[in-house]
């Protein structure tokens, strides 16, 4: 069974100035990240799945598998507002030959159990039962809590796993305790408690960071996978450092297109409505990071 492992950053959409998907970047931060991590999450929030086209969600899709060559797993988010959209960007994804799926719950509206677990058994329809279906748990971007009944019922109709968004601890040390098997996967959503997740047992996270700073989150995450716990807390305070300063750009989405900028990785933009960090926001950035870096 496919399980997330390892350093899986939620990889950034890069946009040119006039809000066309930039493919030129895209290809160079895919070779950038391939080096050096284990996977990457695409078009979800840091991705700006919610900003594009089906066809442009799809052609992202298809140049990433191709600039990643296998050398990475490919997790594609394919969570849209409705049932029609998400299986067809999910068909799409298992036919393109993607690793895994994962959909945030229909946002917009505020939907009940029921109506949730319909969106994912079309989901898991839609594909062979053995394709992995992540569901991306992120009750701030979708409106609503998903609570731990409906994710038991989700896990039962074949749902593979949990991306854990919520930023609770506690329910992270029940979803691990009570969900985690051979048969369901529980992986972190953020760099930000990644030491004490591990020591609940997790063995994966998505850090937003990971996309200017790959080489941070792989120590932490070696350091704790090695049992270097003085180490690892040392590196996680400094991550959660790092991440404040992500917010001298109003958002740590926006605060991602300026670090990879300041580091000479790639020059992008973010999609409309995004406004991109102004000079004074990166230079505020760059000084504090060279404080602590």
């Amino acid at each position: 069974m496919f399980k997330m492992k390892g350093v899986v950053p939620p990889m950034i959409t890069p946009f040119d100035e006039q809000g066309n998907v930039d493919y030129k970047s895209l290809n160079a931060l895919v070779d950038y990240l391939k080096d050096n991590v284990d996977g990457i999450f695409i078009t979800g929030s840091y991705g700006c799945g919610a900003l594009m086209s089906l066809e442009e969600r799809k052609k992202v899709l298809e140049t990433v598998l191709s600039r990643a060559d296998g050398k990475i797993d490919v997790v594609v988010m394919t969570g849209t507002t409705n049932n029609r959209d998400t299986v067809e960007l999910t068909k799409h994804a298992y036919a393109s030959g993607a690793d895994a799926v994962s959909a945030i719950a229909p946002f917009y509206f505020k939907h009940n159990s029921d109506n949730v677990c319909h969106f994912f058994e079309d989901m898991t329809k839609a594909v062979p039962k053995d394709y992995p279906i992540y569901v991306y748990n992120n009750p701030s971007f979708q409106g609503y809590p998903l609570d731990f009944d409906t994710l038991k019922r989700l896990k039962n109709m074949g749902i593979s796993g949990i991306k854990d968004a919520t930023f609770d601890i506690m329910l992270h040390a029940k979803y691990q305790r009570l969900l985690k098997d051979e048969s369901f996967d529980v992986a972190l959503g953020t760099e930000a408690m990644w030491l004490p997740a591990w020591s609940l047992g997790c063995e994966a996270f998505i850090p937003g960071l990971g996309n200017a700073f790959p080489e941070i989150c792989r120590q932490m995450y070696t350091e704790a996978m090695s049992g270097q716990i003085e180490k690892c807390r040392e590196t996680q305070f400094k991550v959660n450092q790092m991440r404040d300063i992500m917010y001298y750009a109003r958002s740590t989405v926006l605060a991602i297109y300026a670090m990879l900028e300041i580091r000479g990785i790639i020059t992008a933009y973010p999609r409309a409505p995004f406004i991109p960090a102004t000079p004074e926001e990166k230079n505020k950035i760059k000084e504090a990071l060279t404080e602590i870096i």
